[in-house]
């Protein structure tokens, strides 16, 4: 009689009806959209907030230039020493006080700007405070040497070379960008999945290996089957709660944000405002080009292995899982063993942003695609800039293959350390287990 379907079901429904995991199933989700609503809406009081800056200009050369924003309001002070200045800011409780000093020299007045506050100021504020009197400084030094600062402007040429493929396909610089992007949420969806429910193979190993209810199923059941129904079993748990987290995720992001109001774009870094500025203005060509790469990207392509890849890896690092809790007796004891896992996954995803953005179709990115234990990450990073489908198919091909040795591996040692207790196994024990 074929028992792996009794198997799979088994451990499926078992894990379903779990209670830790169908109230995780609502809460992780809940968690995530309250903190990230948490965030955004400080994020909005952050932003809301007029910081107040005094200005004490000795010079005299920039009163004209400071001019009132969203964020900060300008106080500018007048016929004061710096040390009035300061108090009079301190005792107002201002964001801080800007002092430029006098000097004929423009040079020397740059350096000895200074900007006092209580503490540490936001880079943005640093950011717009100093492009003021960036700009100001530079256009009085053009001006100094008898070149008109708006002429220079006028005469500027800004050089956005145009990229196209020898076969008249047209690309940028963002398409980089995304098709990094893609391989990093892949990779990142892989590892957290590897993560959560090979972690969740292994404790239920060790649990039915603790209560001895093994010693009953292993007399019907042979060692590889009961190990691949376990495996298959909990991968289609995790599927769904996965696929139940994304449907949670989205309803409760819409309550959430309804109810309380929130606009989660306000949601933005320091870096990200600065990103903002540096493209206001040329947001039609940006757009312009994400649409022209996404409709270059193969999609189909991508759709296709990143759900053999993704089912590949997963089963191959779930197989480990299940090995280690076989033979371990608690999960103290599996901290040995997790090293060897983690490492080629780290690996891979140090592969994939270090080396294949740069070079995709290099010798580093191309041997790294075929090994099995990192291949799933860093194919699926290459894939989006042009891999061959042959060499696709041989990497999925090496990487099945090895999953397949490798349940052969971890039945072995399943099939004699499920039954072994009281006894912690070493590197060398598992050897002698496989001569078994």
């Amino acid at each position: 009689m074929n028992h792996l379907p009794l198997i799979i079901k088994r451990e499926y429904i078992n894990k379903v009806r779990n209670k830790s995991f169908i109230i995780m199933t609502f809460l992780s989700p809940l968690i995530m959209v309250g903190i990230f609503s948490l965030v955004a809406y400080l994020s909005q009081l952050n932003n809301d907030q007029v910081r107040i800056v005094s200005v004490l200009d000795e010079s005299g050369l920039f009163l004209k230039d400071f001019e009132n924003t969203s964020t900060i309001s300008y106080n500018i002070l007048d016929k004061l020493s710096l040390s009035e200045a300061k108090q009079i800011s301190e005792e107002s409780e201002n964001y801080g006080l800007l002092y430029i000093p006098n000097s004929e020299n423009l040079e020397t007045l740059a350096e000895g700007v200074t900007f006092y506050s209580e503490d540490s100021p936001s880079l943005q504020i640093m950011n717009e405070v100093e492009n003021v009197v960036e700009r100001k400084v530079n256009s009085l030094k053009l001006k100094d040497a008898g070149i008109n600062s708006e002429v220079i402007r006028e005469l500027h040429i800004r050089v956005n070379a145009h990229q196209e493929t020898f076969k008249g396909q047209e690309t940028s610089k963002m398409g980089s960008y995304l098709k990094l992007g893609f391989g990093g949420v892949a990779g990142y969806l892989l590892f957290m999945f590897i993560i959560i429910y090979g972690n969740m193979i292994m404790r239920s190993v060790i649990e039915e290996k603790t209560s001895r209810i093994i010693e009953v199923i292993i007399s019907s059941v042979k060692p590889m089957k009961l190990l691949l129904g376990k495996i298959i079993g909990t991968s289609l748990a995790g599927i769904t709660q996965f696929l139940a987290w994304v449907i949670l995720l989205g309803v409760f992001s819409i309550v959430i944000t309804g109810i309380f109001g929130i606009d989660p774009s306000t949601v933005q870094t320091p870096q990200q405002e600065v990103i903002n500025q540096a493209v206001d203005g040329g947001t039609q060509e940006i757009a312009r080009n994400v649409i022209m790469e996404i409709n270059n990207l193969p999609i189909v392509n991508l759709t296709i292995m990143f759900l053999f890849f993704f089912i590949g890896g997963y089963l191959l690092y779930a197989s480990l899982y299940a090995a280690i809790g076989a033979a371990v007796d608690s999960e103290t004891d599996t901290q040995q063993f997790m090293l060897p896992i983690i490492m080629p996954l780290i690996l891979a995803i140090y592969v994939g942003f270090f080396t294949v953005i740069d070079n995709p179709h290099g010798t580093v990115s191309q041997v790294f695609s075929y090994i099995p234990f990192t291949s799933p990450v860093v194919m699926l990073m290459r894939i989006p800039f042009g891999v061959p489908i042959w060499q696709q198919i041989i990497s999925l091909i090496i990487l099945f293959a090895t999953f397949i040795g490798t349940v052969w591996f971890a039945a072995k040692i399943y099939r004699v350390g499920i039954l072994m207790y009281g006894k912690k196994p070493s590197y060398r024990e598992l050897i002698k287990w496989l001569k078994y």
